[in-house]
């Protein structure tokens, strides 16, 4: 969520900025619409004083022992008079509440709806984040590891995997329908092994471990910016207002919403590793093959959230980038990061971050972390704030990113270490995981 003080201070950026993320928000609307509610907020605020004030003097009409009630007789006026008044009064006050009540019907609907057009409002992009309409405008900034060629013929991961029986495609659609798969074998272990490495080196950082529901409030979900616009893509249970989380950014970066931290308090480190589920509505073509895009997965995620300092912020959103950098380094795999343009960004984020990892069997390299600072976009939606030492609160910077997930790092995991022989090789960093073998395989060790 965006301050509107800031959006009225410079609404021609904001609306450069939904032009340049592509998305639906009507700024001119959005501040109409709270020169209503502040309208409505202030002639409500005196229409209260007025009932105030006529309900104070019915106080006085109404009591004969009164200092008001024995002067008005002194100067002249009859009980009759006075009573006349108050009933006047009474009027009156039955007048003002038929009016406070239509003014706090509207107030109310105006309020909601200015709720809704304020949840619309971007974030806007850092200054030097590449301008453009959807990924072909994102900017590769650096490329890490050899793309080496293969002097056999390659098999794809599918292929690679169900043979060593790692794999089961079909079985689990038959179970769960199409996306779905089972993992067997070599491949459990393989699995568990990525995510083990990678958390055990989040946690060696300083990044405390933590377990954390997958089912959760739509309020968590609105406040980590996934609501409104992305129900679609998650599974939804309706009945009870709970969703099922598409990664666990959502609760660890909504596990001190409502709270104050103090400033000494941060930065808070938190790494988890949970399953995670995404419905893929409208995803096509080549990315529906395999375990490229998929209905369940399980990831393991860095938050950080910290002080409301850019330069902070930055600094921590190089850390934790470099952290997923790490852990394919570790893996052997060859990568690229990829700078993310305004138009493939989405409406939260002031910049991102994508590590693309070599896939041969797609030719080209495909998405597997996504690094992103948000500054305090989620945190206002969540009310996540902190004092400083002046007494000051201010609403925290948050950040996240993968740090692994699989199966989706299998693809290029077997697919870039697989041997002639039919074999995978095993990275040295994994090796601890999988009782000192080196390879996957009938020929493995």
């Amino acid at each position: 969520m965006i301050d509107i003080k800031a959006i009225r201070q410079d609404p021609e950026r904001f609306k450069q900025a939904v032009v340049n993320k592509r998305i639906t928000c009507d700024i001119d609307a959005l501040c109409a619409l709270d020169d209503r509610r502040r309208a409505l907020q202030t002639e409500l605020d005196q229409l209260r004083h007025q009932q105030k004030e006529t309900s104070d003097q019915i106080a006085l009409y109404k009591n004969p022992k009164s200092k008001f009630y024995q002067r008005a007789l002194t100067d002249g006026q009859t009980e009759e008079q006075l009573k006349a008044k108050g009933q006047e009064l009474v009027e009156q006050t039955t007048q003002l509440k038929v009016k406070a009540k239509e003014l706090e019907d509207e107030f109310r609907q105006v309020a909601e709806q200015f709720e809704a057009a304020l949840l619309t409002a971007p974030q806007l992009p850092a200054d030097d984040v590449p301008v453009g309409e959807d990924e072909s405008g994102n900017v590769v900034a650096r490329t890490v590891g050899v793309v080496k060629p293969f002097d056999f013929e390659a098999k794809d991961h599918v292929e690679l995997m169900t043979q060593l029986g790692m794999l089961d495609i079909g079985r689990g659609t038959k179970l769960a329908g199409t996306r779905n798969y089972i993992l067997a074998g070599d491949g459990v272990l393989l699995h568990q092994a990525v995510l083990r490495l990678a958390m055990d080196m989040m946690i060696e950082r300083g990044f405390a471990p933590m377990a954390v529901p997958v089912l959760v409030r739509d309020e968590m979900m609105v406040g980590t910016g996934y609501y409104p616009g992305g129900e679609e893509q998650a599974y939804r249970c309706e009945r009870d207002g709970l969703s099922l989380v598409g990664t666990a950014e959502v609760p660890l970066t909504a596990y001190h919403c409502d709270e104050i931290l103090r400033a000494d308090e941060l930065p808070k480190k938190y790494v988890a590793m949970s399953p995670c589920f995404r419905r893929e509505a409208g995803a096509a073509g080549k990315d529906t093959y395999g375990l490229y895009r998929i209905h369940l997965f399980e990831k393991v995620e860095q938050v950080i959230i910290c002080k409301s300092d850019p330069e902070v912020s930055r600094q921590h959103h190089m850390e934790i980038l470099q952290n997923a950098e790490d852990v394919l380094q570790k893996l052997e795999l060859p990568y690229r990061v990829v700078n993310i343009c305004t138009g493939d960004m989405g409406q939260g984020k002031v910049r991102m971050f994508d590590i693309e990892t070599w896939m041969p069997s797609r030719g080209s390299y495909g998405e597997t972390h996504s690094a992103s600072s948000f500054h305090d976009f989620q945190a206002r939606r969540l009310k996540l704030r902190y004092r400083d030492r002046q007494k000051n609160i201010h609403f925290c910077h948050t950040l996240n990113n993968t740090v692994i997930a699989s199966p989706r790092i299998l693809i290029a995991l077997v697919e870039n270490h697989q041997q002639a022989d039919g074999t995978i090789g095993i990275p040295e960093a994994l090796r601890p995981y999988l009782q000192g073998r080196d390879k996957i395989g009938v020929s493995g060790t």
